[in-house]
């Protein structure tokens, strides 16, 4: 599928000029930005060449183009009538036109408490195996209904209205992943089917309902809907009779041919036991094959307490409301990649993250005693999907389905799209933070849209450069602060410096930091050695002079890698060969040089070079004659010396300086917590040191979001630094007794601190 767009607004952000109200017009030569490069956008989507090759080459630009849509706009065009009546009543008309693919009749209920998974849990251990009814244990049959009444969702053709005027046929049912960002997310996705006539899809919705008449209403617009009374996604996961009856039930929707929609996120994991489930339905059988369609959802500005995935179901319905008023002047870019097989991509055995050793295996011996044999293995990523829940799969099914969560991690952000607040927010928050006059901020825009575009990632608009970086201002406005400048009172933008306003214009930016993540990575690594070789970190002026190694490099690299959350990288691509890439991506866009080492031969001269171009007969066609040649000589870069080298290179490095600071600040505040403290409360005063902590710190408000405090301590858990006790009522953290020691706690804030240039 290729992409869709949905627009909140009844007309086009940047249809007509805006009246700019700083009174200043911006100089009218900048160039209009056009949303692609050359004739053709770049193009998205595509589904993995290496673990899905057949996918690839057999669905690759075979599907009908839904195109850009505003789904908020109906007019009389789309009702195939005509009148002054069909207009006042045309979106009754359109919604009446649309045909739903209802739920098919049967004994769905009975074949999931007949089927063979849940044998184990029902049937009493005194019954007899040879009987024809099973005895259901006394003890578990209210738990049960309670359990089954879940599974009571189907679409209701009397709240979904549809009439086919384009049949797709599919020999696999679909499912929809996306990357979690609020919980209007899966909503989106249903709405913009719908209106194109497609199948809406059974949604797996994450957030806690109390309201009973709701939860009904959303199991008739197939809502499948957790537990009442449960906390975390994961929490109901841990009995074993509802994990039972949610994957027969996954497996029967799977065979009824519905569609499925699934948000994963990276942070615990959430999401990959339902992957797990659609995997294990192929696995047992009941279907030969499923699609999976990964969707990149990209918001040009969100309400901020619409963000967060636990916002209730109430929340989303008045989100909408706000939506459809037409006064919210932001768009929604929805984006259907390339659908690949599941089946396919389990067979292909390319996708694999079995192997990896643990965070703390991988860096605690650089970290202590400055040892890197250890970080070229592979990181283990078994949180995603613990061993407490779903504990019938087995270790190959379990392996497959984290990498296949990996993987969609990864594609549903590569398939997002970039909007205008985001080239903006990244602009002030990362390269003007003290303020911008409007011409400069309108050129950098203009070289970043390129940069985005250069890395085949595709933006949500286009139109006049003015235009966009005025509508952008518009929506950021409530986070900015505009002044003029004397004498010619060109206005000047900069933050505000408040925490709401700063972890906004973050979050807006958290996706440059996904496309520019080889460049930022590597520039960190520059700073490390630049840092370890004249100690020019910490705001220092740079020494281009200095010769940085490949091997060094690479090792630097890695380090950082393995610090990533899920999502960054593809599991098909092994850190090594990641770390490669870095060092190409900053050779190409400037940021270093090759340095040719002086020798007798150079380099380039391969004729001279002894054992180079020398091959030698062999009887073992296992045997390469690679091994012969000799070691490949060492390879040196220096700092290029154009002009905006050091500003390019603490642009970069900026990027992931925000993840970097929270581990060093939520770092120098674990001793300050009681110890043993339960996982909870460790957040919560955690995120209240580090609001603390931003404040002194120059208000890097950014660096203090209850994300990054998860993530952080996550990172800690791995890294052995806090030690789990996971006792029945709750889990308690401890502060290991080796980083209690003074001098190992300063190891690891200064190896923290050696990849931050400020």
């Amino acid at each position: 599928m290729n992409a869709v767009s949905g627009n909140p607004s009844s007309k086009p952000t940047v249809a007509s000029q805006p009246s700019l109200p700083w009174g200043v017009k911006i100089r009218r030569k900048l160039k209009s930005v056009a949303p692609f490069l050359g004739r053709f956008r770049p193009l998205v989507g595509q589904c993995c060449h290496q673990c899905t090759p057949e996918s690839l080459g057999l669905k690759l630009l075979r599907n009908t183009p839904l195109g850009f849509q505003n789904l908020t706009f109906v007019d009389d065009t789309k009702t195939g009538y005509r009148g002054w009546l069909v207009r006042r009543v045309c979106c009754l008309l359109f919604v009446w036109s649309r045909e739903v693919y209802p739920s098919p009749t049967g004994d769905r209920w009975h074949r999931i408490r007949c089927s063979e998974r849940l044998r184990p849990a029902l049937v009493s251990p005194c019954s007899s195996n040879e009987s024809d009814e099973m005895e259901v244990m006394p003890e578990v049959k209210g738990r049960l209904g309670r359990i089954l009444a879940l599974t009571e969702t189907y679409v209701s053709p009397s709240l979904l209205r549809s009439e086919p005027y384009v049949e797709i046929i599919l020999k696999a049912p679909l499912v929809y992943v996306c990357f979690r960002q609020s919980s209007f997310d899966s909503a989106l996705i249903c709405l913009n089917l719908f209106c194109n006539n497609l199948r809406v899809p059974y949604t797996i919705y994450p957030a806690h309902i109390q309201q009973t008449w709701l939860r009904s209403i959303l199991q008739r617009l197939g809502v499948i809907i957790l537990p009442e009374g449960t906390g975390l996604e994961q929490d109901p996961e841990m009995d074993s009779l509802y994990s039972s009856v949610m994957t027969s039930f996954i497996g029967e929707l799977l065979r009824e041919g519905a569609d499925l929609c699934i948000g994963i996120s990276g942070a615990r994991g959430d999401g990959g036991q339902w992957l797990a489930r659609v995997h294990q339905a192929i696995s047992d059988g009941l279907l030969p094959d499923v699609c999976i369609v990964p969707v990149g959802i990209s918001y040009d500005c969100l309400p901020w307490h619409f963000t967060h995935s636990q916002a209730g179901v109430l929340s989303a319905l008045r989100l909408a409301l706000f939506l459809l008023k037409g006064d919210h002047r932001g768009s929604v870019r929805i984006h259907f990649a390339q659908a690949f097989s599941l089946k396919e991509m389990c067979e292909s055995g390319k996708c694999r993250v079995d192997g990896g050793r643990p965070l703390q295996e991988l860096l605690m011996n650089a970290i202590i005693h400055d040892r890197m044999d250890s970080i070229y293995s592979q990181k283990d990523v078994s949180w995603l999907l613990p061993e407490a829940i779903m504990p019938e799969l087995t270790r190959a099914h379990r392996q497959q389905s984290i990498a296949l969560t990996l993987h969609l991690l990864y594609s549903s952000t590569r398939s997002m799209a970039v909007m205008s607040t985001s080239l903006v927010s990244c602009v002030l928050l990362h390269k003007h933070r003290k303020g911008v006059r409007v011409s400069v901020l309108c050129r950098d825009v203009c070289w970043l849209l390129e940069e985005v575009l250069f890395r085949n990632t595709d933006v949500g608009f286009g139109g006049p450069l003015v235009v966009l970086v005025h509508h952008a201002l518009t929506l950021l406005h409530p986070y900015l602060v505009l002044a003029a400048a004397p004498p010619t009172m060109e206005p000047i933008i900069a933050p505000r410096s408040d925490p709401e306003s700063l972890l906004t214009l973050s979050q807006q930016c958290s996706l440059i930091t996904h496309i520019f993540i080889h460049e930022a990575v590597g520039a960190c690594a520059v700073s490390a050695l630049l840092s370890e070789a004249v100690g020019c970190g910490g705001g220092v002026a740079l020494e281009f002079d200095v010769l940085l190694g490949q091997d060094e490099l690479t090792e630097k690299s890695l380090q950082l890698i393995h610090l990533l959350a899920p999502g960054y990288i593809p599991p098909c691509q092994n850190a090594h060969s990641f770390a490669l890439d870095i060092l190409d991506s900053l050779v190409r866009c400037g940021v270093l040089v090759m340095e040719e080492v002086q020798t007798d031969t150079p380099v380039c001269d391969f004729m001279k070079r002894r054992g180079v171009l020398s091959w030698t007969a062999s009887d073992n066609p296992d045997q390469s004659s690679d091994s012969e040649c000799e070691e490949a000589d060492p390879r040196f870069y220096k700092l290029s010396r154009p002009a905006q080298c050091p500003e390019l290179l603490l642009f970069l490095s900026s990027l992931l300086s925000v993840q970097l600071r929270a581990l060093c600040w939520t770092l120098e505040s674990l001793h300050y917590l009681p110890s043993p403290i339960a996982e909870k409360d460790c957040v919560t005063q955690l995120h209240r040191h580090l609001k603390n902590q931003a404040l002194l710190e120059k208000g890097r408000y950014e660096s203090s979001s209850l994300d990054l405090v998860k993530m952080a301590l996550h990172t800690f858990i791995d890294l052995g630094v806090v030690t789990e006790d996971r006792q029945r009522e709750d889990v308690y953290l401890e502060v290991s007794p080796l980083f209690s020691q003074t001098k190992h706690k300063e190891k690891l804030l200064q190896f923290f601190r050696q990849f931050m240039f400020s």
